[in-house]
């Protein structure tokens, strides 16, 4: 066996690093929908023989945290004994996967000259996976996953480089558009890269190098891990949060979770949250797990690559028949818009632990399908939205705006939504004032407006955040609240629930509006220059910035008055509160 010196491992686990992001790149440039190759939900990872993750691409925490615990399920029911090159097995089960049918996983074992150097995989939102809903994300009406769409438990897709003609002569058969097909295809592609690379490390080094690399990076990353989590104040921290409802006229869901952290581990307990629910949104074990597990990286590890060393020091466990850990066929298209209460909760109960590393709330956002004909063509068409409001704030800098948190998604273009689809955008634009106030303040939220311009469409709303603000910390103020608006300022206005399902037609309008995120720290010990530049990009209001801030700005000049802004902070100061004062003409 070839020794491993310093400069060879390096250069494999840079390698193996570079294989995944290319894997990415690929999958993004080769897709056909919107989902893959603009709101980038997807994921990619390289993985050892035995279905280890060794590297992945720096893509959607759930997706990779529930990666690491599919492909060695997944080796169960096609051991490598029953795998050839250029082989493909694809799986969506729930349970398995990543926790909703749209997602599917494609494994592919990668060889050289015969010998299995490990296995390259990837994760894609499809579009549609058919089921009741366009999009297959519907949370209304659903009491079970049969009438969510095609479930696959682990399948041989491609056998030895050719495509299985029944298993994509059934999905077609049961999918609304065809861009599914192509994005399957361009999933094989993806691991075909990611398949090349590793040969072609294996060739520069030998397969017996690669592998003691591989093994190499787990052990340390492991040892890494369990010394940042030793660094932390070790102890039992709670914190709860609610999700608004799971559909109109329900009641909450309760998100209550203990964080136990001590000899190199960290325990995610979520036991006391909610039942699991008759509607599309129920979040399986693997999912919860893998945004706990963002959580706790987050504060630890963040710069350093996850793989198997690290996940392998964080328990996740949440009881049987809970909303977090349902038992099967409870439904759970939508369970995307549980994402960010997963990862915030965990982050609330880290910041009694460690608050300088914490992050307030993000604003929710808003990830709807609608589906109809498209007039133009006569065909069937999908629009998937994801429109994303800003990142709370965190111990020493504002958050950002229109930026995803805690996964990779991005805002769709304009220009892409309105060539694909029969839409108009008549706005995007950071709301004024929804961001928490605190001495940093949250990202804004984002409105985004979208007009009709088909007849008999559905629309499947899907978010969150319009009755339970996003927390601050340390004083910060929770952001604004969010809201969906069906043809605002005409006499047919009217509310939306964040997770309703719509009947519209030809010029109806939509204008989602995002909550805000949270602030951290005291609002009135912000800077009064950053108040005035946030008053001057249109961030704040004049009104806000005197009764939130207790920065007076006079409202012709947009000057700052400092002379009123101190005797204003000091007369609040002294009252123990912040102090209102008439906002200037």
């Amino acid at each position: 066996m070839n020794r491993l010196d310093p400069v060879t491992f390096s250069v494999i686990w840079g390698g193996l690093i570079s294989a995944a992001a290319e894997m990415g790149v690929t999958l993004a440039r080769t897709a056909y929908s919107v989902a893959v190759r603009e709101g980038s939900d997807f994921s990619t990872g390289v993985f050892d023989p035995q279905g280890n993750m060794i590297t992945q691409g720096d893509y959607s925490p759930g997706h990779l945290g529930s990666m690491a615990f599919a492909v060695r399920r997944m080796l169960e029911d096609y051991p490598v004994a029953a795998l050839a090159p250029g082989d493909a097995v694809i799986c969506n089960d729930p349970g398995i996967g990543s926790g909703h049918l749209p997602d599917v996983y494609m494994m592919c074992p990668v060889y050289l000259e015969g010998r299995l150097l490990g296995f390259a995989v990837n994760i894609a939102h499809q579009i549609d996976i058919g089921g009741s809903g366009a999009g297959s994300q519907t949370i209304t009406g659903i009491q079970d996953n049969f009438q969510e769409g095609l479930r696959f438990l682990p399948t041989r897709c491609f056998v030895r480089g050719e495509p299985v003609a029944d298993i994509f002569r059934i999905i077609e058969a049961n999918v609304r558009v065809p861009e599914v097909l192509g994005d399957i295809r361009a999933q094989y592609t993806a691991n075909m890269t990611g398949a090349r690379r590793m040969e072609e490390l294996a060739r520069t080094y030998g397969p017996s190098v690669l592998h003691q690399a591989m093994d190499r990076i787990i052990a340390e990353s492991g040892a890494q891990m369990r010394a940042a989590i030793d660094a932390l104040k070790p102890g039992t921290y709670s914190f709860a949060d609610r999700m608004d409802d799971v559909g109109p006229d329900t009641e909450p869901v309760e998100a209550r979770v203990k964080v136990t952290i001590g000899k190199g581990r960290v325990h995610v307990d979520w036991a006391g949250s909610g039942k699991q629910r008759e509607a599309g949104m129920n979040s399986f074990l693997h999912y919860t797990a893998a945004y706990s597990i963002a959580a706790i990286k987050s504060v630890t590890l963040p710069a350093a690559p996850q793989n198997d060393g690290i996940i392998r020091t964080i328990e996740v466990t949440a009881p049987p028949g809970s909303f977090f850990n349902p038992n099967r066929p409870a439904p759970c298209g939508g369970r995307a818009v549980v994402s960010h209460r997963i990862y915030e909760v965990v982050m609330g109960a880290l910041a009694k632990a460690v608050p300088d590393r914490a992050i307030a709330a993000t604003a929710h956002f808003y990830n709807p399908n609608i589906g109809g004909v498209d007039p133009r063509t006569g065909r069937a068409f999908i629009c998937w939205e994801s429109i994303i409001g800003g990142v709370g704030a965190r111990w020493t800098k504002d958050g950002v705006e229109a930026t995803s948190s805690p996964w990779n998604g991005t805002n769709v273009p304009v220009e892409i939504q309105e060539s694909r689809n029969p839409v108009l955008i008549e706005r995007v634009e950071l709301i004024e004032d929804s961001a928490g106030p605190g001495r940093y303040r949250g990202g804004c939220g984002l409105r985004k407006d979208l007009r009709l311009l088909a007849d008999n469409c559905t629309f499947y709303n899907l978010g969150d955040r319009q009755i339970f603000p996003p927390y601050g910390l340390a004083g910060g103020r929770p952001g604004g609240l969010g809201l969906t608006l069906l043809n605002p300022g005409t006499p047919r206005q009217r509310r939306l629930h964040s997770k309703g399902t719509y009947r519209l037609g030809r010029n109806d309008l939509i204008s989602w509006r995002t909550s805000g995120a949270g602030g951290v720290g005291n609002p009135f010990m912000r800077d009064p220059n950053a108040v005035l530049i946030d008053v001057r990009n249109g961030y704040v209001s004049i009104k806000a910035a005197t009764t939130e801030y207790g920065v007076v700005i006079d409202g012709k000049t947009l000057a700052l008055n400092l002379t009123r802004t101190r005797a204003l902070r000091a007369r609040a100061k002294a009252g123990g509160k912040k102090t209102k004062e008439r906002v200037p003409a």
